[in-house]
């Protein structure tokens, strides 16, 4: 089945994606399968049989950007054989329902396995297909919180777990975790292996994010957490510190000789030989405030920044996205929304912009992107590419069974 509509070509040119999810980590793994270049299509649930799903707004996950779309009802019989017909010609399916719904609705590995014996299933769920948390439902933060991030955190203000800044859990854990998992699952196949039924725990994906911490734990008992080591504020060197107006920069000074030059530049020389003293680190993180605390933070970035001292500006997201650094690495793209033409940020440019195909080996692509208009469905298309005849099509359309 080729890419309908055609995305930018890729890294992944050739593969076909059936994404049964909306949100999430399995939406923001085939958001990175798309921009390598993979033919995604968006199967969700016909509008007015059974739950409805979530609907982002239209400017998340990228606007669905060279997204196809229908809707199949998957408990009907008809619907469950048009999806098996599209996963047929399919690579990859993935999905986000809870353990065991795909195999009720007869869409399961086994089932897409005896459509294509070479298809990939990629099931991403909060805690698994087993174990004890298997049914539980979570987000970002329960994912976060089981996996020892948030209590490994600095705390909040009442001394309790903090709130992560981004869906780190979802994004990470979730969302890199499958789609690395489909890649290699791919380069498997194509070393002449069969399809896989991938097991994608977004809490298995947060372990393995604060596998140091857990390592080090296992390995010699320590009680792990903020303010145990260098990387988790025991020390001055690593933390963040309040400039005159207001605003706040991020100091990593973890190498010697760059802590050193950052204690010369702030004028603390007397602490350079101190660096992993715990006995003076309250007075060195005093020192370092006051110092941070005469200067507006963008004289400290001229004054520190290009010379290694590992000092960056804490940004907003609005000025993330006027950044010099993102915009000379092409971050963000123009995109144009369904029959508009509005302006983003006043520039007078039509269209707005979002971020673009920016992980390594993607391609960027030629501006503006036409987003597609959500509401529009490509079923016709797709089953005629799947081997449906114009008869059985327009008969499952009447009846309610794709749309």
């Amino acid at each position: 089945m080729p890419p309908f509509p055609p995305g930018p070509p890729g890294l992944l040119s050739g593969v076909t994606v059936l994404d049964l999810a909306t949100v999430g980590p399995a939406a923001r793994c085939t958001r990175i399968l798309a921009d390598y270049g993979a033919a995604v299509v968006k199967v969700g649930p016909v509008p007015g049989r059974g739950a409805e799903p979530i609907r982002p707004p239209s400017y998340a996950y990228s606007g669905s950007r060279w997204l196809s779309r229908l809707a199949i009802d998957l408990k009907d019989p008809e619907g469950r054989a048009a999806f098996l017909a599209l996963a047929a010609r399919a690579d990859v399916v993935v999905e986000s329902f809870r353990p065991g719904v795909v195999d009720r609705l007869g869409i399961g590995y086994e089932a897409l396995r005896r459509a294509n014996p070479r298809i990939i299933l990629c099931s991403t769920t909060g805690y698994g297909q087993s174990g004890p948390r298997a049914g539980w439902a979570g987000h970002d933060i329960n994912y976060l919180a089981v996996g020892g991030y948030l209590a490994a955190s600095e705390p909040g203000c009442d001394g309790g777990p903090p709130m992560a800044g981004a869906t780190i859990a979802d994004a990470a854990g979730g969302g890199m975790h499958a789609a690395l998992a489909v890649m290699a699952a791919l380069i498997g196949r194509s070393g002449g292996g069969g399809g896989a039924h991938l097991d994608v725990s977004v809490a298995d994906g947060v372990l393995w994010l604060t596998s140091l911490s857990v390592d080090e734990h296992l390995a010699t008992g320590a009680t792990v957490g903020f303010g145990h080591d260098l990387i988790s504020g025991r020390y001055a060197c690593y933390g963040t510190y309040q400039a005159a107006d207001g605003a706040w920069l991020a100091v990593g000074a973890i190498e010697p000789r760059f802590y050193a030059e950052l204690c010369r530049r702030i004028g603390c020389p007397q602490w350079v030989d101190h660096q992993l003293d715990d006995r003076v680190q309250a007075q060195v993180r005093e020192d370092f405030r006051a110092a941070f605390g005469s200067r507006d933070r963008a004289a400290w970035i001229e004054a520190l920044a290009p010379y290694d001292t590992c000092v960056s500006p804490v940004q907003d997201v609005a000025e993330v996205v006027a950044d010099p650094q993102y915009a000379a690495r092409g971050a963000f793209v123009r995109v144009m929304a369904p029959g508009g033409d509005g302006t983003a940020g006043g520039d007078g440019s039509p269209g707005f912009r979002q971020v673009g195909p920016l992980l390594a080996g993607m391609r960027p692509p030629e501006e503006p992107v036409a987003l597609r208009d959500p509401s529009v469905s490509d079923a016709a298309g797709l089953l005629a590419e799947a081997g449906l005849a114009d008869g059985e099509i327009a008969a499952l359309e009447r009846r309610g069974v794709v749309a």
